[in-house]
């Protein structure tokens, strides 16, 4: 845990100083209200997805956002067969615009489900020491809501069976977006079981 910790506070020092401006979104949200019609058929008019298995963009940071457009769009660290084609007409201004639209809409409501799950709260609240996994709030602070400098998303108001998906992504290495490979080292040690469990507690967080 303590390897993993030392490993983001580098990256998010790092970031911070060198970042060049150009990952910073600088768009037009009335722009990316135009561009956005297509996107709406799977992400919802202003975000919220009505399917489980796509992610709500509503509230998500704007520089995260881009970045996630352009790694579909090059298709190297987070190929989709779904994204990829999307995207891959999309200018840097479009993407730029998109992102600002997406970042400034309202986040979708916070699911709650029953019963309280208990390792989930663990898992996100305080890791687990003996199986050397870092704490989700370390990165994603205590709301769930990330880090838009650092570039670490907001992961609350999202639907569980998404959350689940990526942490399998991540775990077989399918996704490789993750700087320091952050991500893909937490994930490589959670059973379904974790998955499940945090990916609700997630979910509810307000």
């Amino acid at each position: 845990m303590r390897f993993i910790t030392n490993n983001v506070l580098t990256y998010v020092f790092f970031l911070l100083l060198s970042a060049p401006l150009s990952l910073w979104a600088t768009g037009d949200p009335i722009a990316g209200k135009s561009k956005a019609m297509i996107c709406s058929a799977c992400h919802g008019e202003t975000g919220i997805s009505a399917n489980p298995m796509w992610p709500n963009l509503a509230g998500q940071h704007a520089r995260y956002l881009l970045e996630q457009l352009r790694q579909f769009k090059s298709g190297n660290k987070r190929p989709s067969a779904i994204m990829s084609p999307m995207v891959s007409s999309l200018t840097e201004q479009d993407m730029e615009d998109l992102a600002i639209y997406y970042a400034q809409q309202p986040v979708a409501a916070a699911i709650k489900t029953q019963p309280p799950h208990t390792l989930g709260e663990q898992l996100f609240r305080q890791g687990d020491s003996l199986r050397h996994i870092a704490a989700c709030i370390a990165c994603h602070g205590p709301d769930g809501r990330g880090n838009a400098q650092a570039g670490f998303p907001l992961i609350s108001h999202q639907n569980a069976d998404y959350t689940v998906q990526q942490l399998m992504a991540f775990k077989t290495k399918s996704r490789q977006s993750d700087p320091l490979e952050i991500m893909r080292t937490l994930a490589s040690k959670l059973n379904p079981e974790d998955m499940k469990q945090v990916a609700d507690y997630i979910a509810g967080l307000e």
